[in-house]
Order: C-alpha cells, then structure tokens, then sequence
C-alpha cells in the first residue's frame, strides 16, 4: 500500500481515539458505561491495550489505546496494528514520530504477497499532514527499495529509480557504465562488479539551485553480495539483496529533501554493482589504483563495500560539498558494538557529530558516534601499496573500515559516514521485519533546522 493510503485532512467524520496511561487508568474518573466497557476487554492501560467503545445500538464511538507510562509512540504503532479498518482522529497533542509511525506500523511489502487489510487511516490538520506524508513516502521508498530482491533490484533497477526520481523532481541524471568505468577512471567501482553479467555503474543525480549550499549523498548500492572469491557461507548469503540498503537510505534522503524543496544544491552519487564470482573476479592479493591515486591491496573480496564508496565519495568531493554523507551496510562489527537498531556514526567534525546526536534524540531515529581512532590507521598498512581494503586483525573492523574511506574524503569536507543495518530482524511494532531506514530521518531533521526557512521539526 501507498504510504499516503494512512493519512488524509481533517474532516469531522472520524473516530476519536483516545490514550490512557496504567496510572490514569487505576485513578481515572470515566464514565461507568466507559468503565465497564474497557473491563470486560481487560484494557488496563498497558502498553498494547485496545479497547473499543459502543454506543446502545452497537455503533463504535471511540477507541482508547494504552500507553503505559505514557508512551505514545509505541500506543500509536500498536493501535495502528490493531485497531479495525476506518477513520481516526487523535485530539491528544502527539510527537511527530508519533504521527509518523501510524503508518510505518502498517507498512507491507505486497509487491509478490498481496495483503488483504483495510487501512486505519488518521486524520491530521493540513500543515502537519504533507510534512508527515513526505516523510513517511521517504520511509516507504527505502523499505520497498531493500525488500525488493536482487532480480528485480540490480544496478540497472536502481537507475531506473534514479531516472524516474529525476522526472518527478526536475532534476538531472547521469549515469556511467560497464567499460566506461575506465575511461572516467572509477577503477574500483568497475573491478568489484565486473564478473557480473549486470554491469557495474556509478549513478547519479543533481537537483536544485546551483547557488545554494552544496550536500552530497552517496550510498553502497552493492545489489548482491557473494563475497567475491573469498566467498560468504549460505546463512551470511541470505540477505545480501539488502547489501544495496546504503543506497536506499540516500535515496529515500534524497527524494525527501526534493519533495520538502529544501534549499540545497543536493548530488547523489550511487555506485551500483554486484559482487559475483566468475572468471574475471577481482582476486586476494590484487591491487588497484584508485581514483585520488591511492594503491590498494586487496586483502578480502568481501571488503567490497568500502572500495566502491572510496571511488563515489572521491568524485563527490571534486564537487567541493559543504556536507558530504556516505551510508552503507558495511561492517559486522557495526552491528556487534550498536546492535541491530542504531546507526553507528563517525564524523570528521565534532560539531557536527554533536548536531547529529541532538537531532537523532529529537526525533527518536537512534544514532551512535565510534571514533576516528587514527592509531589504527597502521592496521590498513600493506607492504605493496599505499594500504589494504580490510585489516587480517579481528578487532576495530568498523573503525577501520571508516578510517580507510576517511582517505578518499576531501580534508574540509564536513563528512559523516553511517554504518546501518538497513534490516529489521523480527516484527516489532512500527517496525516489521525487513529493510529499514536508519538515521534518514535525524539527518532530515538536522537538515531541516540547518537548511530550511522553517524550524519546525519533524
């Protein structure tokens, strides 16, 4: 289902949803035909607790929903979830991620599965209705992108959302392919996906004012990976379709600075490719000249990711950006230090890190800063070339997976690098099993009170 199928403006026909805390519940003075009702479906005001109130003829009239201590995000993914299809007004003053997770909480991937379910559809007043509509399109987009499998979402696929993106924003796209690689000396991103029959390709999209402020994004649009020759076991294989979740995260950005006309001059840069195994597979021990110059020996196939983000974020900062951002499925070690749930995030500026922090807690989109350590840098050392893709040492993979990229970024470039998920891993409520985008909406956010003539925030 379409993201803006939940939300629609406020027309007086709507139920009334209301929230009741455990604590509101025990002392609340509710009328005793409420009282009753709310008993006999053992609502208590619990984090979950759905109840529906009848008039004497056995119209609903309202629904109240449990919050617990009063979390009212988590009241509304559950009664989103929950609730019977129809149309629901909230009178309550909510946060926007509350708002924002109305639909998130009923969001499925019906492109092969068809789900038969009748949307619980909010009503929201004008202003708030189109900011959180573009938000949550955003959040969509970067759902369907991850969930989509490779056979349907390889490099040519992620150009064709790029060109179709381009249409609806009135922006420009290019696109570079297979053996022109070479010749625009993007060497990495052509030797990581050149054993595919899908060829390798660097994409990319400009939009906005030329005189505006300069933000570049690039995302890992590794669209499978095997792991090369050093090849991933089976259960590692699985969920490689979502090895392109880097990319999906700056598209979704991307589509929702266009769709918000913020005033950047905004360039997305996606190198798109697919790790396979064949005859002219890239081999342990090769090295490449990359485009700033660098040699780099390859140590591990399965270090892909940061060679081919190396090629993108050096041509992003020939474009001198005053905010460059990079996201990829990177690292396993990401996800041992932060979990599954938390960006983990590194920055060559602390102020700006710290902005990235403050904004992630406003908005509940969680983030975790990992340093720069640069005492590791000896462990990229090789004795051939400049450096290695991927340290032999089991320690610090995601720091020095970041400080290898931190080489190919321009030295005043104010820079951040995300190491997600991009995937739930079970059903949670607002957050269903599959991709998922992870720091899009604090960088939004920080985006929005940067950039933006509103400082509303979202």
């Amino acid at each position: 289902m379409r993201s803006d199928s939940f939300y629609q403006r406020q027309d007086g026909r709507a139920l009334r949803l209301g929230f009741i805390t455990k604590s509101q519940w025990e002392s609340a003075d509710l009328p005793d035909n409420v009282r009753y009702a709310l008993q006999a479906q053992q609502f208590r005001g619990r984090p979950g607790d759905i109840a529906l109130i009848s008039d004497q003829q056995g119209k609903t009239t309202a629904a109240y929903a449990g919050t617990g201590d009063g979390n009212l995000t988590l009241a509304m993914a559950h009664a989103a979830s929950r609730l019977p299809g129809g149309i629901y007004q909230v009178e309550d003053k909510l946060p926007a991620f509350a708002m924002l997770v109305w639909s998130l909480a009923q969001y499925r991937f019906d492109r092969y599965k068809k789900c038969e379910t009748e949307a619980r559809v909010l009503q929201l007043d004008e202003p708030c209705l189109k900011r959180i509509q573009i938000e949550a399109a955003a959040m969509f987009l970067v759902r369907d992108l991850i969930n989509t499998p490779t056979n349907d979402m390889g490099p040519a696929d992620l150009g064709e959302v790029m060109i179709a993106m381009a249409n609806q924003y009135d922006a420009n796209y290019e696109e570079c392919v297979g053996e022109d690689l070479l010749r625009d000396n993007y060497p990495a991103i052509h030797m990581v996906g050149r054993a595919s029959d899908n060829l390798p390709r660097l994409l990319s999209l400009t939009w906005g004012d030329k005189k505006h402020p300069r933000v570049s994004l690039v995302g890992k649009g590794v669209c499978f990976d095997s792991g090369g020759l050093d090849i991933k076991p089976s259960s590692a294989m699985r969920l490689m379709k979502k090895d392109m979740g880097g990319a999906a995260n700056a598209l979704g950005l991307a589509q929702w600075i266009m769709a918000s006309r913020l005033p950047v001059r905004l360039q997305v840069f996606i190198p798109a490719v697919e790790n396979s195994i064949g005859s002219n597979a890239f081999r342990p021990g090769d090295v490449v000249t990359m485009r700033n110059g660098l040699t780099v020996e390859i140590d591990n196939t399965d270090a892909e990711g940061r060679l081919v983000l190396a090629d993108a974020l050096v041509k992003a900062g020939e474009e001198e950006p005053e905010l460059l951002i990079d996201f990829a499925t990177l690292t396993g070690s990401a996800r041992t230090a932060v979990g599954t749930e938390i960006a983990a995030m590194f920055s060559n500026n602390d102020a700006l890190a710290e902005a990235l922090s403050q904004a992630s807690a406003d908005v509940q989109d969680p983030v975790w800063r990992l340093p720069l350590f640069t005492a590791y840098e000896s462990m990229l050392d090789s004795s051939i070339a400049d450096m290695v893709n991927s340290s032999s040492s089991a320690y610090a993979g995601a720091i020095t997976a970041a400080l290898f990229l931190k080489r190919f970024v321009p030295p005043k470039a104010a820079w951040l690098h995300f190491d997600i998920m991009a995937w739930n891993v079970s059903n949670k409520p607002g957050k269903p099993e599959g991709g998922e985008a992870m720091a899009v909406r604090a960088i939004a956010h920080y985006l929005q009170k940067k950039y933006g003539s509103s400082k509303e925030g979202l």
